[in-house]
């Protein structure tokens, strides 16, 4: 009974999030905290499944990380300058309302207040990535920017709880080292498994056995391993297809999380209040990423948007609230507290994220303009010259259609791809390539002289993906035509009822060619191109052995 109250719950409070408009993840903390009032026991392994959703989670973005990304001055530079201010700044707060505030604060030594605020200055992985992910933007160039923070300040958190524990990490942890040769076997093991329901599990199964289990074993954070069995495997041609199979299983899972997080304890009126006074800590956290991240040469509008879907505390806060009380560095209702906390910044984050594009292009005159020479070079305007064609996503139907738009049609092609590597791929074989992420709202933004562009072919591999830049494209005001490619019959419904000018069906598209490659072998011409003739409405003889 206690499983099927939990499921009902989350069903209910997920259906009244989306009659609101929001996220159903609010609804599932809003079930979760009910739950919590009314004293529900919670059923066995919930706990589990929530680690394991959360396992999957941080597997599923190592696997699309590239851990280069962490040597860039705006990730580290951005990471540590954030902790060190945000913790001061939470301290000073917490300092000021501990003068006339609960007594929960004016008990607390400035140790704990320094330890609460650095609790507060992280952001949550699990809430930012699945932000990205409704949005399409984990590729952007913000998104990576959030990731690539994320990472970082799951990597500080652990260094910290490493640190303070009563039990340091044991010398076995540096044999962790040779995962990274050993990745090389995880290789050749995946090259031959296929891509069924084996892959899935080969998935799960290094990401728990290996990353969680290995890391947990030694004494080190189990969280870092699955994202670093993730990164170990990221340059697998399959792992954009595990990843997306793995995300059905994985939102599943973090259902149970979310639900977790509002049964970490009743709160009283103090613990309450602290947690909603500790909320107005969001807006400088909004600000000291935006500062920072513009003063590293980013466009004002691409640090806003990072800021915002980053404005939130972390369920590593809880974490290392955790620690701090079991080391007694903090009372122990300052867990219940900051849980509470935790929560209040998803719902209000969620909130804000909703319309985060909008409030982003508004908020860009808080902040003074680079000129184009002074922005980074991945930030820049994107100029497509005098192109006639574009098209989104450079695959195997994506190439095939810019070799034709180009060699026989006689027309100006660029593609757009955001994969690095078969970006540099095309480039070497003669392609004209953008690296960009067609479905990410900032690379419209930044395109120019576009007025040329005749026609553009949605030809990414996910039909989400060809919508979000359909809707985009319109968005940024292009009249030209837009063909699209679909592999079910509803998609291509749903294509046309947005605007798509043409739709073509992947599999029918397929049968029509097949026909026609067979057709040539018996050397037959389409009716149309026949004259009368006793061959013309003849059935074809199936040549034998």
């Amino acid at each position: 009974m206690g499983i099927g109250l939990y499921l009902v719950a989350a069903v209910v409070g997920g259906l009244v999030a989306l009659g609101l408009r929001l996220p159903p993840l609010v609804g599932y903390l809003a079930a979760g905290f009910a739950l919590g009032a009314f004293g529900a026991p919670e059923p066995a392994g919930l706990e589990a499944v929530a680690d394991l959703g959360v396992v999957l989670l941080l597997f599923a973005i190592g696997l699309k990380f590239d851990a280069r990304t962490l040597l860039r001055r705006e990730i580290w530079v951005t990471t540590s300058v954030h902790i060190v201010l945000a913790t001061a700044v939470g301290m000073g707060f917490l300092g000021l309302v501990a003068l006339v505030g609960p007594p929960l604060l004016a008990d607390e030594p400035v140790g704990g207040l320094a330890l609460i605020g650095f609790a507060l200055s992280f952001s949550s992985t699990v809430f930012v990535v699945k932000v990205l992910e409704d949005r399409s933007d984990t590729t952007s160039l913000y998104g990576r920017i959030a990731v690539g923070v994320l990472v970082l300040q799951d990597v500080v958190a652990v260094l910290f709880m490493a640190f303070v524990a009563d039990e340091p990490p044991s010398p076995w942890a540096l044999a962790l080292v040779l995962l990274v040769p050993g990745s090389w076997v995880l290789h050749r093991i995946w090259d031959h498994i296929g891509h069924g329901e084996l892959q899935a599990l080969f998935g799960v199964t290094v990401a728990v056995a290996l990353g969680w289990g290995l890391f947990d074993a030694v004494g080190l954070e189990p969280q870092l391993g699955a994202v670093v069995m993730g990164v170990l495997l990221a340059r697998h041609p399959s792992a954009p297809e595990l990843s997306r199979s793995l995300m059905t299983f994985k939102d599943l899972m973090l259902v149970a999380f979310f639900l977790q997080i509002g049964l970490h304890g009743t709160p009283g009126l103090e613990e309450l209040l602290l947690a909603v006074l500790v909320l107005a800590l969001l807006p400088f956290q909004v600000a000291i990423f935006a500062v920072l991240l513009w003063a590293l040469r980013l466009r004002r509008r691409t640090a806003f948007l990072a800021s915002l879907v980053l404005a939130n505390f972390s369920e590593f806060g809880i974490i290392v609230a955790s620690v701090g009380s079991s080391a007694g560095f903090l009372d122990e209702r300052w867990l219940v507290a900051i849980s509470m906390a935790v929560a209040f910044s998803f719902v209000v984050s969620a909130l804000v994220n909703r319309r985060g594009v909008e409030l982003a292009t508004r908020m860009v005159r808080l902040l003074p303009h680079h000129s184009t020479l002074q922005l980074h070079p991945d930030d820049r305007l994107v100029d497509v010259g005098d192109a006639d064609a574009m098209v989104l996503g450079l695959g195997r139907i994506g190439s095939a259609t810019y070799l034709k738009l180009r060699d026989e049609y006689g027309l100006h092609v660029v593609g757009v791809e955001h994969d690095q590597v078969r970006v540099n791929d095309l480039r070497a074989l003669g392609f004209e390539v953008l690296r960009a992420d067609a479905t990410d709202v900032e690379f419209w933004n930044r395109v120019q002289r576009a007025g040329k562009v005749r026609v553009v072919v949605l030809a990414m591999p996910f039909h989400r993906a060809n919508l979000i830049a359909l809707a985009r494209l319109h968005a940024a005001g292009f009249t030209g035509r837009v063909a699209a490619v679909a592999r079910y019959d509803d998609d291509v419904l749903e294509l046309q009822r947005h605007g798509a000018d043409a739709v073509f069906h992947l599999y029918g598209s397929a049968g029509d060619a097949l026909a026609d490659h067979a057709a040539e072998v018996l050397h037959r011409r389409p009716r149309a191109l026949d004259g009368p003739g006793e061959d013309a409405g003849a059935t074809p003889e199936i040549a034998g052995g």
